[in-house]
């Protein structure tokens, strides 16, 4: 049977096949290991291997620790095997040893795309192989400083018996390489297959036994994508890498508000620019509204980038505190650029770029605003207030709109004016 009959899910059927062990013998996994006492553990300090691509060392928490696991998973096509493809070419280049397999790719296929991105080291090597038996006897004959698994669903091992990619199968080879890399000290990249929803395919456990999870946003149509941690045990999972999709491969984005911002229009009712917080780095980002009259009984809300609850909440509020009557117009909004944006502290952007398209008036040219608005309308503080403004300063704005009492988290900037709010309709005031 493909579905179960209790719960109604499809492919969750798992064959566990029985193993027999003779008597006496142990398995090198299943050997007893000693307790020791933690305050009797020596910890060297132990340095983190540079990939080269800095926006990728980023997402990692500053580079890749010895023995760990990255499992990695995106739409078709995003740039999943194009980037580690670039990077295992950058530890190459340093003189390191690197081994990608590929499950669903010929050498001479890799050898195709790797040639288009860059020219070859000669540590870098390749094998097309699904049996995972074999992989690791290759990886432990080889030994080299980084391992790609590509793709971790087409890894098969003799001991499950049920057919590659199913969830059995699946599990065994994650377990027997993180066996492998712990023992080892090999670095492994595994690249995941993801489901319609989006969600890597697999057993969940998976995501529990590796040791970071990067997922790579963006739309196959748009040139930029975003590598976003949403697990690492050896870093931060605020940090995002940025990178821009061209004819040689993935290029870094370095400083991506110049990049969102770079075809913005000024002076244009329903457009905004906002600060948010992505880890450590501040970007600004172009919010966009366009407010008309609906032709329909109920109206029609489009939200594209931003959280749909959060911003109906907030028209509701611009409806009772602002009097504004846009609960019966269409709303449509969007983030220039592609990224997606969910943290309280664009608020304020919210509101004025809806204002702004509804009373088709644009909001004064430099000016950026900031602030969590609560249901009662008054405007809220936030967080890492002083990196935001040095970003808006960099980019050239003159006037920033800040709550009142985030005011003294920062020091005044020299070029900029920096206005305190506490109520929306203060802001009102000064936008309209």
């Amino acid at each position: 049977m493909g579905r179960c009959p209790d719960c109604g899910q499809w492919d969750s059927l798992v064959e566990q096949a029985s193993r027999s062990t003779a008597t006496g013998a142990k398995s090198d996994s299943l050997q007893k290991n000693e307790a020791v006492a933690m305050d009797s553990v020596e910890l060297e300090e132990e340095g983190r291997l540079f990939t080269g691509v800095a926006e990728f060392d980023r997402v990692l928490g500053g580079g890749i620790i010895a023995g760990s696991m990255v499992l990695i998973g995106g739409d078709p096509g995003i740039g999943k095997s194009t980037l580690l493809l670039q990077v295992l070419q950058r530890f190459a280049a340093d003189g390191r040893r690197v081994l990608y397999v590929s499950g669903e790719e010929s050498t001479r296929q890799l050898k195709m795309r790797s040639r288009r991105l860059a020219d070859s080291a000669p540590g870098m090597y390749a094998v097309s192989e699904i049996d995972i038996d074999a992989t690791i006897q290759t990886v432990r004959e080889q030994m080299p400083d980084a391992l790609v698994i590509d793709s971790i669903q087409t890894m098969f091992s003799q001991d499950a018996g049920s057919a590659p990619g199913s969830v059995s199968q699946v599990r065994e080879a994650t377990m027997k390489l993180m066996i492998m890399a712990k023992q080892t000290g090999i670095p492994v990249f595994l690249i995941g297959h993801v489901t319609k929803e989006g969600a890597i395919a697999g057993p969940r456990l998976m995501e529990h036994m590796v040791d970071t999870v990067l997922y790579f946003e963006g739309d196959q149509n748009h040139v930029f994508r975003i590598l976003r941690a949403v697990k690492n045990r050896f870093g931060s999972t605020n940090e995002i890498g940025v990178f821009e999709m061209n004819e040689a491969g993935l290029a870094q984005v370095p400083n991506p508000s110049e990049v969102f911002l770079a075809e913005r229009e000024s002076s244009v009712p329903g457009s905004v620019v906002t600060a948010c917080m992505e880890g450590t780095r501040p970007i600004l980002v172009e919010l966009q509204a366009l407010i008309s009259s609906s032709g329909y009984a109920t109206p029609r809300r489009t939200v594209l980038g931003l959280d749909y609850n959060r911003v109906s909440l907030l028209v509701a509020v611009m409806e009772k505190k602002l009097g504004l009557n846009v609960a019966g117009q269409d709303i449509f909004m969007n983030v220039a650029g592609g990224v997606r944006v969910s943290e309280p502290a664009v608020d304020l952007g919210v509101i004025a770029a809806v204002a702004s398209s509804f009373l088709d008036r644009a909001v004064p040219e430099g000016m950026l605003l900031l602030g969590e608005v609560g249901l009662t309308g008054e405007v809220r503080g936030v967080s890492h207030l002083s990196p935001r403004i040095v970003e808006v300063k960099k980019m050239g704005f003159t006037r920033c709109v800040v709550p009142k009492n985030s005011l003294k988290q920062v020091r005044a900037l020299n070029g900029i004016e920096l206005i305190g709010i506490k109520r929306l309709s203060e802001v009102m005031e000064i936008l309209f």
